[in-house]
């Protein structure tokens, strides 16, 4: 069976324009139920493609639209938690507190007390005035918190119960955790006003309109910073752009090495996005763009660990499974390539470039598969390379080989005549 490698022209012009996805917590911490893996299970191919395209949503923020997808994927399937997740998530965003907690509560009794959920729920109580409710889930969670703000919002709980020594303890820890969030030394502030502290509360008031200032001017940096690199030589650009490189921010890092990607100069994105992805371990977005810029630079080996927690985070999202994949596959590692390929076509069957590459990668290991002559094996890769190319008439004559070796003559007669008809059909 000859050789048939992939050219990653197309493959790479796709990746360049994947989305790089928004900051929001909202989208970027998926859900891990007890005993379910990074897979939809006994899910279809259908319910992924719907779970598939709710992700991509998300990531650009249009939850109304992600919210009905995650729906049509649970009317198919009811038992992918992960998309249920989601789902309560895209409520959250939207402000359907109901709708949220309705989810929320069904996750907490179907795949039991997930601290994601727990969060979430917390919130919820706090926003809804539940305040003890709100202080014992989040205190519950607190000390292997989910996301960063937990004590944030466990100090503000505790604020608004009245309870100054916990407000103050939790604030506390908040502030060492997010240095940069502007809003716990707000809540310090106030927490020290009410005790008389009224120094310590000047203190804290003066700090929280210093890092408001600061994410002001980071978003004002960050227009200019695009600005030049859009209009003037790199070098020049480079000395607007370095105001954002703060090594204890991880949204200004992040913004620029990103800013840097999308203007091509992918060598310099990598330091900033190394240390946001330092700062903030548990952002898949960092992740994704740290290994799309490795991906860029043809860096692979480097490319695959970013990418690989990027997905363990996200394990729906389309993007870092589609760059994953390519990874994996320029590695040489084709079973893993195939195995994250497929993960990506079933989330999106409509694109065109992943089930081009899984489709070659299929072809490559049913020829590893003939040459070891581990024919079941070979047959298996060569029907799903059929099914994602039924018109090409090589892989059905490799099929009717295949089957013609198994002793299988009637299917092995059958691709044979498949394989002639296509291959009259296209001369």
């Amino acid at each position: 069976m000859p050789s048939t490698r992939p050219s990653f022209r197309t493959l790479a012009s796709f990746l360049a324009g994947i989305h790089l996805a928004c900051l929001a917590v909202a989208s970027a911490h998926p859900f891990f139920a007890p005993g379910e893996g990074n897979h939809f299970g006994s899910s279809t191919d259908e319910a992924a493609a719907y779970a598939g395209k709710g992700y991509d949503d998300m990531a650009k923020q249009r939850y109304n639209k992600a919210v009905f997808e995650f729906q049509a994927a649970l009317s198919l399937d009811p038992k992918l938690v992960q998309v249920r997740y989601q789902l309560a998530v895209c409520y959250f965003a939207l402000r359907q507190s109901k709708e949220s907690r309705q989810e929320f509560d069904r996750l907490l009794v179907e795949a039991g007390p997930d601290p994601s959920v727990i969060y979430y729920l917390g919130r919820l109580d706090l926003e809804e005035g539940s305040l003890e409710s709100a202080t014992r889930r989040l205190q519950s969670i607190a000390a292997h918190p989910p996301f960063s703000d937990t004590a944030y919002y466990l100090g503000s709980a505790y604020v608004r119960k009245g309870d100054l020594a916990l407000a103050e303890q939790w604030l506390k820890e908040a502030a060492m955790q997010t240095p940069w969030d502007f809003r716990v030394h707000d809540q310090l502030a106030r927490v020290y006003e009410k005790a008389g502290r009224r120094e310590e509360a000047e203190k804290e008031h003066a700090l929280s309109a210093d890092l408001m200032r600061n994410k002001e001017d980071a978003s004002r940096q960050a227009v200019s910073c695009s600005h030049v690199l859009d209009t003037r030589p790199l070098a020049e650009a480079r000395v607007t752009c370095q105001v954002l490189f703060d090594r204890n921010d991880p949204h200004k890092l992040v913004t620029l090495g990103m800013l840097y990607g999308q203007h091509g100069d992918y060598a310099d994105a990598v330091e900033p996005l190394l240390l946001a992805a330092k700062l903030d371990p548990d952002s898949s977005v960092i992740e994704h763009n740290l290994g799309l810029t490795y991906f860029r630079l043809k860096r692979y080996t480097e490319a695959r660990v970013p990418l690989e927690r990027a997905t363990a985070l996200r394990p729906d999202f389309f993007g870092s499974n589609a760059l994953l994949g390519a990874t994996l596959y320029a590695l040489g590692e084709h079973e893993a390539a195939y195995r994250v390929l497929e993960h990506a076509h079933q989330l999106n069957p409509q694109d065109g470039d992943t089930a081009t590459l899984l489709y070659k990668t299929a072809l490559l290991l049913a020829e590893n598969r003939y040459a070891k002559q581990q024919n079941a094996e070979c047959l298996n890769y060569l029907r799903k390379a059929a099914e994602l190319r039924p018109d090409d008439a090589e892989t059905h004559r490799r099929l009717a080989d295949v089957y013609a070796i198994l002793g299988q003559r009637d299917q092995a007669q059958q691709e044979k005549r498949l394989a002639d008809r296509l291959a009259a059909d296209h001369r």
